[in-house]
């Protein structure tokens, strides 16, 4: 009888054993679930904002005053993103976040057995990623209001008053790389709460 209660409760038919070892697998595959679709979202965003910003040109006439006793000259003017040094290395920093989501989401599903080398590899590269997109946006957005109000110290004229296409797909890639930089910070939080979690 007490060699039967021994057998029965080490198959964990009592239920403790099942309970116990199931938990943490569902725990995992729950994690592995929403790393997959962070990563999918910032990949997709990071692609979304470089293409956005990279395709970005409008052409428009402006009238230039030459002599005050002439009638204005209509000049046609264009504005492409590759003029400002800014916005090369947002569309740069964008694509290499790009590529390194589409690396991380495969090295992420390939990893199933969550070892601890790769993980803390992953959880690096997310923090560069998370420093270069900031980056990025840091400096378009400056750029970006210096174009909506300019500066009358250094006698710089705003210019979204004349290229107002150009303007408002620059902030939508800014906002674009903005999302996608916060999901990379969303996934270094919550791999460090995990790895916390094991330790």
């Amino acid at each position: 009888m007490d060699s039967e209660y021994k057998n029965t409760s080490s198959n964990g038919a009592y239920g403790g054993g099942g309970i116990e070892s199931g938990v943490p697998v569902a725990n995992k595959r729950k994690m592995r679930g929403w790393d997959v679709i962070l990563r999918f979202l910032a990949l997709a965003l990071s692609l979304v904002a470089a293409v956005v910003l990279g395709v970005n040109k409008e052409t428009t006439t402006v009238a230039l005053t030459l002599v005050p006793t002439l009638p204005p000259v209509n000049v046609p003017v264009t504005a492409k993103w590759h003029y400002l040094s800014a916005f090369v290395f947002f569309v740069v920093a964008n694509s290499i976040a790009c590529f390194y989501a589409a690396i991380s989401l495969l090295l992420t599903l390939a990893n199933r057995g969550g070892k601890k080398g790769i993980t803390m590899m992953i959880i690096l590269f997310d923090l560069l990623m998370v420093a270069l997109l900031f980056s990025s946006v840091g400096a378009a957005a400056a750029i970006g209001l210096m174009g909506y109000k300019g500066n009358s110290h250094v006698q710089w004229r705003k210019v979204c008053n004349v290229f107002d296409k150009y303007c408002e797909q620059g902030a939508a890639a800014i906002g674009l790389s903005g999302g996608a930089s916060l999901v990379f910070f969303i996934l270094v939080v919550l791999a460090t709460l995990d790895l916390h979690k094991k330790h």
